[in-house]
């Protein structure tokens, strides 16, 4: 299992410096992890917050020291996941030059940052599938939000008719569905470094398909070629 880092706190909550604050960092950054490994053992759904402090060995008061309910720690760690994959996605996909070496970039990206970190793909995966609950974790779409448009900025600078935001959308789902998907189900027969292989070795033919969804995309006539309505 990756060990999570003392991760820094969008919501800090301890103001005092020394000593004291670093035992705060170190308490709340064990919470974090206890959390993120029962959210993959046994689902987000079933781990509650008294799970979460026998896990971490402190207090259930220390635990609302941290975060105000459980909501907000699976928050903090979709966003946690979510701003290292997008870090993994600028880097890798930073020296594209057209849309082809764009794609391959993104899904390498993907291969790259899930590889020997199956406990954040399952926290991903849970986290996307909260989506499409009506009564889903008060802000868990935004980092998801936020992770689809930096995937259509990328895109967007080697497509040379400008999409409207919808189709640019259904473009930026199929290419993370495709990687996302393959691995929630690759992953079901098999945990060893074959499944990354294997998407490794396939990642040509994604991005011939990805290549042919954007290029139908584009000759779709947008609103400003359709014909008049008849007056």
């Amino acid at each position: 299992m990756t060990e999570i880092k003392i991760m820094p706190d969008p919501r800090p909550r301890t103001r005092k410096p020394g000593r004291h604050n670093r035992r705060a960092l170190r308490t709340r950054a064990k919470l974090l992890e206890a959390a993120r490994t029962l959210f993959t053992e046994q689902g987000i759904e079933m781990t509650s917050i008294d799970d979460i402090t026998r896990r971490a060995d402190v207090g259930k008061g220390t635990f609302y020291y941290h975060f105000t309910n459980r909501e907000e720690i699976v928050k903090d760690l979709i966003d946690w996941v979510i701003e290292q994959l997008l870090a993994v996605i600028d880097e890798t996909c930073r020296d594209s030059t057209d849309l082809k070496t764009a794609l391959e970039g993104v899904i390498k990206a993907h291969v790259t940052f899930f590889s020997n970190r199956w406990e954040d793909f399952v926290l991903f995966f849970q986290g996307r599938s909260e989506l499409t609950i009506e009564q889903s974790y008060e802000g868990i779409e935004t980092p998801f939000l936020k992770y689809l448009e930096r995937v259509e900025e990328i895109l967007e600078r080697f497509i040379y008719r400008k999409l409207p935001a919808p189709v640019m959308r259904r473009i930026a789902c199929a290419v993370v569905g495709l990687v996302s998907g393959y691995y929630s189900f690759a992953a079901i027969e098999s945990l060893d470094d074959s499944v990354d292989l294997t998407i490794a070795s396939l990642r040509e033919a994604m991005v011939a398909s990805l290549m042919r969804f954007i290029q139908e995309a584009s000759i779709q006539p947008g609103p400003e070629t359709l014909p008049a309505a008849a007056g």
